[in-house]
């Protein structure tokens, strides 16, 4: 049984996420902004005594802190930072606005790494030290052949580089770090047009999760295993 902390549950691949791994037998330390508004999560939280719910609100720096004193050291084997947003859709070029641009990259690419910081001395305490990102294949430079979508883009290509880095980083200390994209999945965020659906994406995730090692440290995977190129 391993302890898994995922940022973002209360509902599509976040929620999916926690639901596998209760099933599974693991310990979840889910989080949400509003847990009074998480009904999904309490439900399953009387179905499983696995569950702890806490509410983290990755936007903000004080929640990271408060947060993190309230896990009071406890070990976290897998982290799986989930949290994200796509901010405002089908903007072009001409109509990009700074600071809403910045609030995007403060949830997607910069808080991610500051929790990770934040949460080094649970993950050093944890046995697997694995820590993922779900990033998308729209931060594939390589992939890139529509345009557009730059706020989006151009977050998790930045969250993509980071966790490169991070993976490099802290390999001598025995972890692995690598960013996932989840296919195209119904989801509010995915849309009614996606591919696959929340199930599919996440049972394929853990299967990669969980065959990680550390010479697959720092890569790019797709849900299904194969990695996407930068």
């Amino acid at each position: 049984m391993a302890t898994i902390l995922i940022t973002g549950t209360n509902r599509g691949i976040g929620l999916e996420f926690t639901k596998q791994f209760l099933q599974r037998g693991d310990r979840v330390i889910a989080t949400c902004r509003d847990l009074a508004a998480a009904d999904a999560l309490r439900e399953l939280q009387e179905k499983f005594d696995g569950l702890q719910l806490l509410q983290l609100d990755v936007a903000s720096t004080d929640s990271m802190r408060e947060f993190v004193q309230e896990l009071d050291g406890t070990a976290v084997d897998v982290f799986i930072n989930n949290a994200g947003v796509y901010g405002p859709a089908n903007l072009k070029f001409g109509e990009i606005d700074g600071q809403v641009w910045a609030s995007v990259l403060q949830v997607n690419s910069i808080a991610p790494l500051i929790l990770s910081q934040m949460l080094m001395p649970n993950l050093r305490a944890g046995k697997d030290k694995k820590m993922l990102y779900l990033t998308s294949k729209m931060g594939s430079i390589a992939d890139n052949s529509g345009g557009g979508s730059y706020i989006y883009r151009s977050s998790k290509t930045a969250l993509n580089s980071a966790v490169k880095s991070l993976a490099i980083d802290l390999a001598s200390e025995g972890f692995i770090a690598a960013v996932l994209h989840p296919g195209w999945v119904l989801t509010d965020m995915g849309g009614p047009n996606a591919l696959i659906d929340t199930k599919t994406s996440v049972a394929g995730m853990m299967k990669v999760i969980e065959g990680l090692s550390p010479e697959r440290s720092g890569n790019f995977y797709n849900y299904d295993g194969n990695v996407i190129p930068w």
